[in-house]
């Protein structure tokens, strides 16, 4: 997605609602809205991404 496109849905997504009940948590890297974790703030690609490089202290991936 180009950044101007990009800025665009962001600015879009950042505009309040005159509903309270229609907030969504959002991805800050994808914006994705499904599949996020509050503590990271991320959806569950790019936290596995993220965590995969080693970007995120303290989170590995499990073995057993």
């Amino acid at each position: 997605m180009s950044t101007t496109a990009q800025e665009a849905k962001e600015k879009r997504l950042k505009k309040k609602s005159k509903y309270s009940s229609r907030v969504f948590n959002r991805c800050q890297m994808c914006g994705r809205a499904r599949g996020y974790h509050r503590m990271f703030k991320l959806c569950r690609i790019c936290l596995r991404d993220k965590a995969l490089a080693g970007d995120i202290p303290g989170l590995r991936k499990s073995s057993w």
